[in-house]
């Protein structure tokens, strides 16, 4: 399987595969069919208070966020079930709302769900 990361705004693509929102809040300005999702999943998002943290200096904090979402990530069973989700379908897009495409909460948790499906087997990440 591979694991693909795009900002929720961006049109559709028919080879998105499983497509899946990962922020905790609904997109500004964007109707629930234009996202065209096959699930919102609040559940792996940072949580508020980290992400608050992090949008106050997010070039200088990134290092630091990625360390504590990853501590959030290790407990949260949302993890595996993603991962289980994703893991019988070719590819698994994790949607996101912010501008920053270099430096997200969702190219982490990509990483995450990339460790957590090869320890199971196989799998990329675009």
């Amino acid at each position: 399987m591979t694991i693909d990361v795009r900002r929720v705004y961006d049109p559709p693509d028919p080879g998105d595969g499983t497509r899946v929102l990962v922020d905790r809040l609904w997109p500004r300005g964007l109707s629930k069919e234009d996202a065209r999702l096959d699930e919102w999943c609040k559940d792996v998002a940072p949580s508020a208070e980290l992400r608050t943290w992090f949008h106050h200096d997010q070039e200088a904090r990134f290092e630091e966020f990625e360390r504590r979402y990853r501590a959030e990530l290790d407990d949260n069973p949302a993890v595996a079930r993603l991962a289980e989700q994703g893991s019988g379908q070719r590819r698994l897009t994790l949607l996101y709302a912010i501008r920053d495409t270099e430096q997200n909460h969702a190219l982490v948790l990509r990483d995450v769900l990339v460790d957590y499906l090869e320890a199971a087997g196989s799998t990329s990440a675009d």
